[in-house]
């Protein structure tokens, strides 16, 4: 706890007993205690007041266990013995007089003790007294308690408190009167710290408020500017910040005098700076001056060193440096915009210098007591305006806390730092645009020291610009920035100016970043420890624009602190420097002798003087002066940058870095002995290397990985795709591959190999280390100039060749400069040399001598410890090349060998592989290099080349919640690069983007801006490529990373598009999965992806326009955001073990050689889309369907009880229009909201249009089946009121003659005479004038018919009798129905087939087409020969005539079956005519069929197909004239109902109730109707429930194809493979009504027959309720059994057919409980038989499962392939404008076709002749043939198709073929032989392979 005294009359320093601070700040709390007496300090101080009664005073009372009163501290023993804590008490009971308080005393707590039941009043007087004596701020400090008898309640006080308007409720506590009880005093000093710590680390100083005066100080609340903690700390050295702020306050205040200003006091005593008014003493504490005699300054200095460091908690890293290895690991996530605690701020600091922040700087530091009491204002009516204007008033100083200077931070992280590291970071602060330390004092022995290694790896770029001939040249030059030759302008300050020097220099470098830190820098402090004395240096880099500061790159170099007091530095800037800059307050003695100097030097001067007015005059040469006094910065730094402009135009002295280690009495870095031994060996390698071109280095001394690996990367891969023959070719070329490696063991290790990997193996530890950072410093120095001269040589030669461009220069001259361009840009990549191609090169050492098995020699350059010289420097942190990127190829062999050591010497560590993958120049070496403190190359351009791999150590602490060690991260080279273009291929891209997200548990997707499009491509061949890795079962997870993006909203603008982007890639991934046979439903399978996590956005890397542009701090916090993304995925992967990654990348690799990557995954993706879509469609077509099948059954059933007749087409529209408003929604949803949208919106106003078209046609349909059933009840509508008069005078009559019978009841013979003779009576009265229908003599109208059209009986009867006709569409050859000659010139006609191109006779692979009879058309005249009769030994007829015939069949029988459908046979009944309309339309058909041939057909032809028509009509006409003559046929009728009415009868007789006899014609006509709506019902139920679950259903017309096939194949059909070919409608349908049959009575039966017991539950349910409805209104009403029937009927007419029985006989029914009863009996018997109703008592109903499938499934595109006969997949049966498609063809020989002039069938597929060279014929007659590239010039039905070239070839076809190759031989009567022979490997293809491929189908 500490507290301010700043009021202490004795100035004794207080140090609280806490204090936990660093080993330095222990020594001086030792030291403070001695110097105040070892007097004990209180933890916490408190008064209490109050009446003396409050409490019981005593020895067990904790608190207070005296009663002596007095205001000084006692400390109470029992309350030391319940806390440990020194607790002091100052006893105040009972006093009132203000002169009794103690005074000058730190009070932590006022305790104002109330008793209970008085708290009320003396806590208004108390409080009174309190405001009186202290003021009122002294109510932040007081705690209430009530105290009351150990018995006593005391609820109520806290409610009246509560009524105060100044009473705090958490400043109020209760305890007993004894204050005995623990566990109460223990939570009452858990509320006092509380307070306390709100109150922040200030106390009441004991100052007494005059309140007649009002006006004097009530409350200390003044910053403690020394903390006791540390006396040292109030005598810090002041900054010059300090200095500036207190001189700035001194002159703009004119009251205020210098020696009024305790500030100004401070520094100038710590100083010892004289002033005009003298020396001003310091006394903050007593024994401050003590110290500072017992201390000198350095041991002074040494403590306050020790102190900022153990504030930092960076005591152990003083002897134990930081290093590169500290932070090259996974440490703890680090927070942004969060305050840190002092100890965590170095940490902070450097985590956030390396992610590129800099904002590192400006770290807020934690308060030790955050909160700020705010305390209410008092309210009084005294006018305290004199008060508030009162300067002597209490101000809140709980702001002012100090903590650490930003800049000691960085200091002391420098100074703890070992040379790496420190590296490292002033490399980062380069790059973060901040002035870097040039010349650095020890921290205790002042010894300044140049830190120059630290800046080798800096480059500066920038743009020269300089007149030349009257014209602006800009020149760009990019060097090391220690090898850099530039003007310099040093800024020094002498005495106390009150201008800032840094922020006056920030202006001139860059005004919008403060490069040099000044002190109204976020974070300022006053107390400032290592940065005085201290020389930074910063580079102005122009852009090469006019609105450049400066025209180059000029050094500025800031001294911090005095310069009088710093001589040493001060000579060393001033004699370096071009130009010298010094800021002064006013000319005086001391300063004006170090500006005389100055004056009287050469080197240029600017004087600035702060106290001056005026502009700046240059006095004699080179030497100005300016004053700054009442001048804006703004004027002051324009004018100051034109005097520094004007100097350095002229001529000057330059600087460079490197000549500081020539400065006199400093140390150099560099000249460390272990630095200087690595820098020597560097030296010597790089000493082969002088006097060679860059671009030749590596053709010269690094030969193994130049021609020659890229020749046996080339032929290694040609391994993969051999050809002709296989062996001899795989045999020469694994010679080659020898020799090739042979040639490389020859020229391996040159001298600078050797020399390098001598000092690689000979070198130890930190000697390695510099050895391999020289050389990379002097590699790159190396290629400075080279490429700097190669670039300005291509930048010259692209200008020549644009000019000569925009003069349409297409001479000589032209071509001549673009070859000496594709030279210069060759040259560039060769220049490129750096660290990894010497790696390289030991790598493709190693494999060369391990693939010939050379022995090893030892020693240092042994090449068999190459492996582990390269793991070594992989586990300290080198990136280690993994893909070649200039082959093209993986060193698998010395891969593998470097990993293998690696786990020899981590073990088999598991490690999190974290790749990158994104386009050139989009910054992925960046972003990792932030990430994780890597040292990639960056740079704009192609830098990083292949793939390279680093790990990165799980730290200790983070390995609690990993599962693994290491990241290994692999970064790559960027896709789609420019200088790829005409050398290398979309396949290398495809390879490498397969490689590296292989590679990956996690890939980083990286894109330059905001639109994923360029990547997506990419990714498809990626997602592709996965799924061909079939050794390989990969789940890596990927993130998106949008770098650059400019809109801070763009991440929620793309959020849709990320997640449409995610549905995409699910899509590619279940494709692909089938395709490949993988498993694998959506991307995430493949790469997990959660489109709300894995999509990132990064801000653009720089803040402005570099050069001098600083880091965007958005960019290190999407950073840091999307390490933590990273960090979080991680925790759900275990990772793999090293040597897991190392056969990972062999598989991979190997598999990546084993296939070619050729996809055109654009294409596939939108059929994909497509078919889902389809899916969809079939969806919203089955709702509108289903609905539409409810409402006809309404309908119909309405209709049937004559409720209603007429059925418009506006009122079925409306029924269906809210499902069909309700698809509208769904398809206005999907098409908007899917994944796809951009990509459905080709199709949205097509299917909105079908899905219109198809309702329409639906509610047409349904009108017209509606139509038909109202004309049928019109049409028997005068039978149906005759039978009603029938039946009630037949009850009537029945009763009558019961009652005369009664007495006869069991005489049944009698009964049953007497029954008849009524019945026959009533029945002729009924049927007196009615004819009775026939049945259809169908025979003899056929042959009545067709002899009307001129056939002989005789043909007609013998085609009738043979029944031949009835198979006449399945017919092979038709030549029996055709004339062979005509005219006496029968035609060469032939099939269509497949012949050679005349260009290409020999046959060899090519193939065209022709008919047989075509082959025959030159020797037919001559007669026939033996050739000709073998080849047309069962038929002259060609084969596409046959095909023609046969078409002209499946076409008029389609028409037939269509008309005869139409016809109103089941309302009107079957007529002659409806035949003879279908023998017309044949004969007219096969009229019109002739006409357009040479040849005629028979007339038996004629007459068969007729006789076939007649036989496929006659089933539908004959179920229609049945039930035509059942509904309208007097006669059936009467004979149906004889038996019902004979049963009436017999009740009559028996002497049964009327509610028994109605109750029974009820249940008899319930029986029929509710089995009519179980059937329906069920049908639809079924019909339903079949295409949700039955796979073959609930698809699109691909999926049902497939099912088919696989039908086909199991059951082994040949026939209906056939049939297929034919007529694949109706194969479909035959596979649909089985699949049904087989659901419903097979397979599924109990889910069918739960489905018809539901349907009759249903139907059980509606009729009792209706029997309780009408029951209980007739018992209500007292109505008659009329209203009860009327009632019962109307309740069951909506579902049931129920014709209303007439109740006149039945008026004497008065008990309708008893009728409801009966009925009940009866329906139950109903119930139970239809619970056992064989399901096959559906084909009967009028709704039928199957029939529903088929209108359902059937209504799709049935187009088959010209050339295959593979049948468009499309669900639309109308597609257009899309072509027809099938996603797999066939081989062409299953439709007959054969090469020209043989017997060989074709056995290619048309998607592989697609591709090729061959030709086809149009037409069997055609002589002109085209070729197959151009099949869609052939005519509309060939360009109506869309046939991609593809390699994928179904085994399904393969395996057909080879299992009914006999039976297709005969069907054509032609062999697979010759070209057309089956190639072997197909018949090791068995069925339920062939089966399994299927699925393939629907992947494309």
């Amino acid at each position: 706890m500490k507290t301010l005294d700043l009021g202490n009359e004795h100035g004794k320093a207080q140090q609280s007993d806490d204090n936990d601070e660093s080993t330095g700040a222990q020594a001086v709390a030792s030291v403070e205690a001695t110097l105040s007496n070892k007097k004990v300090m209180p933890d916490l101080t408190l008064v209490l007041i109050g009446e003396a009664n409050s409490i019981e005073i005593g020895p067990k009372n904790i608190l207070l266990d005296h009663e002596e009163q007095t205001n000084g501290e006692q400390f109470s023993t029992p309350l030391y013995d319940l806390c440990g804590r020194h607790i002091s008490i100052i006893n105040l009971l009972g006093l009132q007089n203000i002169d009794q308080f103690p005074s000058n005393q730190d009070i932590h707590a006022f305790l104002l003790l109330l008793p209970n039941g008085h708290h009320n009043s003396h806590y208004h007087s108390g409080v009174q007294w309190l405001e009186n004596c202290f003021g009122k701020r002294l109510m932040a400090h007081v705690m209430i308690v009530v105290t009351h008898e150990s018995e006593e309640k005391c609820e109520s006080s806290l409610i009246d408190l509560k009524a105060n308007s100044g009473f705090v409720e958490k400043r109020f506590h209760t305890c007993n009167r004894g204050m005995m009880d623990e566990q109460e005093i223990a939570a009452l000093l858990k509320i006092i710290d509380a307070m306390v710590s709100e109150n922040g680390p200030y106390c009441h100083s004991g100052v007494m408020c005059d309140e007649n005066e009002g006006k004097k100080e009530c409350m200390d609340h003044k910053s403690h500017r020394e903390e006791r903690l540390d006396p040292s700390l109030c005598q810090h050295s002041p900054t010059e910040e300090d200095i500036e702020e207190n001189a700035t306050a001194i002159k703009c205040d004119p009251v205020k005098r210098p020696a009024d200003d305790e500030q100004t006091s401070d520094i100038r005593s710590e100083q010892s700076v004289a002033t005009e008014k003298g020396t001003f003493n310091m006394d903050i504490s007593g024994n401050m001056d003590t110290m500072s005699e017992e201390f000198s300054d350095g041991i002074k200095r040494k403590r306050q060193y020790q102190t900022l460091i153990g504030k930092l908690h960076l005591e152990e890293k003083l002897q134990e440096k930081l290093s590169p290895a500290n932070f090259l690991k996974l440490g703890p996530p680090m927070k942004q915009n969060i305050e840190v605690s002092e100890k965590d701020v170095a940490y902070t600091f450097f985590q956030r210098l390396m992610m590129l922040d800099y904002r590192a700087r400006y770290i807020p530091t934690k308060k030790e007591n955050p909160e700020v009491n705010h305390s209410d204002p008092v309210g009084t009516d005294v006018d305290n305006f004199e008060d508030f204007c009162s300067t002597n008033d209490d101000f809140d100083q709980s702001n002012l806390q100090t903590h650490v200077h930003p800049m000691d931070v960085q200091m002391a992280v420098f100074h703890c730092s070992d040379s790496f590291f420190k590296q490292n970071m002033i490399t980062k602060l380069s790059q973060c645009q901040y002035a870097l330390p040039l010349l650095v004092s020890d921290p205790v022995t002042m010894d300044i020291e140049c830190p120059l290694w630290t800046f080798k790896q800096i480059r500066k770029t920038w743009k020269m610009s300089e007149m030349k001939d009257d014209s602006n040249v800009v020149t760009m030059k990019s060097m090391p920035i220690c090898k850099a030759e530039t003007p310099m302008v040093s800024f020094i300050r002498l005495g106390l100016p009150s201008l800032s020097k840094s922020q006056l220099m920030n202006t001139l470098i860059n005004d919008r970043h403060n490069t040099f830190f000044h002190r109204n820098c976020p974070g300022s402090t006053k107390s400032r420890h290592l940065m005085d004395g201290v020389a930074e240096i910063a580079w102005y880099c122009p852009a090469g624009k006019p609105n450049d500061a400066f025209t180059d790159c000029i050094a500025f170099c800031n001294l911090h602190g005095d310069a009088l007091s710093f001589e040493k530095q001060r000579e060393i800037l001033t004699d370096k420097s071009s130009v010298n800059v010094v800021l002064v307050p006013t000319m005086n003695d001391k300063s004006s002798a170090v500006i005389s100097a100055l004056y009287k030097c050469a080197k240029p001067l600017i004087c600035l003087i702060a106290d001056s007015d005026g502009g700046g005059v240059e006095q004699k040469k080179g030497k100005y002066k300016m004053g700054l006094n009442n001048r804006s910065q703004s004027e002051v730094s324009e004018e100051l940058r034109k005097i520094i402009g004007k100097i350095l135009s002229g001529s000057h002295s330059l600087f460079q870095l490197e000549s500081m280690n020539k400065v006199c009495g400093i140390k150099v870095d560099e000249e460390d002995s272990v630095c200087q031994k690595g820098k020597s060996a560097a030296m010597k390698v790089m000493g082969l290397l002088q006097g060679i071109e860059v671009s030749k280095i590596k053709d010269t001394y690094l030969p193994c990985q130049g021609q020659l690996w890229k020749e046996w990367s080339k032929i290694h891969k040609e391994l993969y795709r051999l050809k002709g023959n296989i062996e001899d070719d795989k045999v020469q070329k694994q010679q080659k591959l020898m020799e090739k490696r042979q040639e490389q063991v020859k020229v391996s290790l040159s001298e600078p190999m050797k020399l390098f990997i001598e000092s690689l193996s000979t070198l130890l530890g930190k000697e390695k280390d510099y050895f391999l950072k020289w050389t990379a410093i002097l590699i790159d120095a190396l290629s400075t100039d080279d490429l700097s001269s190669i670039l300005q040589d291509y930048d010259t030669k692209w200008a020549e060749v644009l000019a000569l461009k925009k003069k349409h220069d297409k001479t000589e001259l032209l071509k001549a400069k673009h070859t000496k361009l594709d030279k210069i840009s060759t040259k560039l990549q060769s220049a490129t040399f750096g660290l990894e191609h010497i790696f390289r090169e030991m790598g493709q050492i190693y494999e060369a001598h391990e693939s010939l098995q050379k022995p090893t020699k030892g020693g240092p350059t042994d090449w068999s410890k190459y492996p582990e010289l390269a793991a070594e420097l992989m586990i300290s942190g080198h990136p280690m090349e993994l893909m070649d990127g200039d082959a093209g190829h993986v060193p698998l062999t010395w891969i593998s060998r470097l990993l293998e050591e690696v786990i020899k010497k981590l073990g088999d560590k598991r490690v999190f592989v974290l790749s990158v993958l994104g386009i050139q120049s989009s910054g992925k070496s960046t972003m990792l290099n932030a990430m994780f403190g890597l040292q990639f190359a960056v740079s704009a351009g192609r830098c990083t080349k292949g793939a390279f791999m680093q790990l990165v150590e799980v730290s200790e602490e983070m390995k609690r919640d990993f599962k693994f060690d290491y990241i290994l991260v692999v970064d790559t080279e960027g896709l789609r690069a420019l200088e790829l273009e005409g050398n290398a291929t979309l396949h290398h891209d495809n390879e490498l983007a397969t490689f590296v997200v292989g590679l990956g548990n996690m890939t980083l997707i990286n894109i330059f801006g905001e639109n994923p499009a360029e990547m997506q491509d990419v990714l498809q061949i990626v997602v592709q490529a996965f799924m061909r890795m079939k050794k390989i079962k990969l789940s890596p997870s990927c993130v998106f990373v949008h770098q650059n993006v400019t809109d801070i909203g763009a991440a929620e603008k793309n959020m849709d598009g990320k997640r449409r982007l995610q549905e995409k890639l699910d899509d590619m991934a279940k494709l692909a999965a089938k395709e490949e046979g993988c498993d694998a439903e959506c991307f995430s399978d493949v790469i997990a992806f959660d489109v709300q996590k894995d999509v990132k956005y990064f801000a653009q890397l720089w803040e402005g326009s570099p050069p001098m542009a600083p880091p965007n701090p958005g960019y290190s916090e999407s950073v840091q955001e999307l390490k933590t993304i990273i960090m979080s995925k991680a925790k759900e992967c275990a990772g793999i073990p090293l040597s897991q990654f190392r056969s990972k990348i062999q598989d991979l690799w190997q598999a990546l050689m084993n296939e070619q990557f050729v996809f055109s995954f654009k294409n596939t993706l939108e059929i994909a889309v497509y078919r889902k879509l389809e899916v969809e469609y079939g969806n919203w077509t089955w709702k509108l369907r289903s609905n539409m099948l409810t409402i006809e059954n309404e309908l119909h059933t309405e209709i049937q009880n004559r409720k209603r007749d007429t059925v418009e087409l506006t009122y079925l529209q409306q029924e269906v229009n809210k499902t069909y408003e309700e698809i509208k929604k769904e398809m206005t949803k999907y098409f908007d909201d899917d994944r796809d949208k951009d990509m459905l919106v080709q199709w949205r106003g097509r299917f909105e249009e079908k899905i219109k078209d198809f309702r329409d046609e639906l509610v047409k349909g349904v009108k017209r089946k509606l139509d038909e059933v109202i004309q049928q009840k019109k049409a028997c509508k005068k039978l149906d009121d005759k039978k009603t008069e029938f039946e009630n005078n037949l009850l009537q009559k029945s009763k009558e003659l019961a009652h005369k019978l009664k007495d006869q009841a069991k005489n049944e013979q009698e009964l049953e005479k007497q029954f008849n003779s009524v019945w026959m009576g009533l029945v002729r009265q009924l049927t007196a004038d009615t004819k009775p229908i026939e049945d259809i003599n169908y025979d003899q109208d056929q042959l009545t018919v067709l002899q009307d059209l001129g056939f002989e009986w005789s043909l007609v009867n013998d085609c009738k009798t043979s029944g031949e006709y009835k198979n006449i569409s399945e017919v092979y050859d038709y030549i029996r129905y055709v004339f062979l000659t005509k005219n006496n010139n029968f035609p060469g006609t032939s099939q269509q087939s497949e012949g050679d191109d005349e260009k290409n006779t020999k046959g060899q692979g090519n193939h065209s087409l022709s008919t047989l009879w075509g082959s025959l058309k030159r020797i037919f005249s001559s007669g026939p020969t033996q050739q000709m009769k073998r080849i047309t030994s069962n038929s002259d007829l060609p084969y596409e005539e046959q095909k023609q015939i046969r078409s002209l069949i499946d076409n008029v029988e389609s028409q037939t079956i269509n008309l005869i459908k139409q016809k109103p046979v089941a309302s009107r009944g079957y007529s002659p005519t409806y035949l003879q309309e279908v023998a017309y339309n044949v004969k007219e058909k096969v009229t019109e069929f002739e006409s357009k041939k040479k040849y005629s057909l028979k007339k038996e032809f004629t007459v068969d197909l007729s006789l076939y028509l007649f036989d496929r009509a006659w089933t539908w006409l004959s179920q229609s004239h049945k039930e035509f003559k059942m509904n309208n046929d007097v006669h059936s009728y009467v004979d149906s109902k004889k038996m019902q009415y004979y049963r009436v009868f017999q009740n009559f007789c028996k002497g049964s109730s009327s509610a028994v006899v109605l109750g029974e014609l009820i249940c008899d006509e319930l029986k029929s109707s509710t089995l009519e709506a179980v059937c329906n019902n069920t049908a639809i139920n079924l019909a339903g429930e079949i295409r949700c679950s039955f796979p073959a259903f609930n698809g699109n017309r691909l999926n049902l194809e497939k099912h088919v096939l696989k039908s086909l194949a199991e059951k082994e059909d040949f026939n209906g493979f056939i049939t297929y070919k034919r007529h694949p409608r109706r194969q479909v349908k035959n596979f649909i009504r089985e699949e049904v049959q087989k659901y419903i009575f097979t397979d599924n039966k109990g889910k069918a027959l739960n489905i018809l017991k539901k349907n009759v539950d249903d139907i059980k349910n509606l009729v009792r309720q209706a029997l309780h409805d009408a029951t209980k209104k007739v018992e209500t009403n007292g109505g008659d059994p009329d209203m009860w029937m009327a009632t019962f009927s109307s309740l069951l007419r909506d579902k049931l057919t129920f014709d209303k029985i007439c109740c006149q006989n039945f008026s004497d029914l008065n008990s309708f409980d008893f009728l409801k009863e009966e009925i009940e009996k009866g329906l139950e018997s109903i119930v139970t038989e239809l619970s056992c109703l064989s399901l096959d008592k559906m084909d009967k109903s009028r709704m039928k499962p199957d029939q529903i499938l088929i209108d359902q499934l059937c209504n799709c595109c049935w187009v088959t392939c010209p050339f295959c006969a593979a049948v468009c997949t499309n669900t639309l049966e109308d597609h257009s404008p899309d072509k027809h498609n099938v996603p797999f063809h066939r081989p062409s020989g299953l439709k007959g076709f054969h090469r020209r002039g043989t017997e060989n069938l074709v056995i290619d597929f048309c998607t592989t002749l697609v591709a090729s060279n061959s030709v086809f014929y149009t037409s069997h007659d055609s002589e002109v043939h085209i070729p197959y590239k151009e099949y869609h010039k052939g005519g509309e039905k060939y360009a109506s198709w869309k046939i991609t070239p593809d390699e994928s070839k179904l085994t399904y076809w393969k395996w057909f073929v080879c299992r009914f190759q006999k039976q297709l031989e005969d069907h054509y009567q032609l062999k697979f032989q010759g070209s057309g022979e089956i190639p072997s490997e197909w018949r090791n293809y068995r069925k339920q392979e062939a089966i399994d491929s299927l699925d393939e189908t629907c992947n494309v």
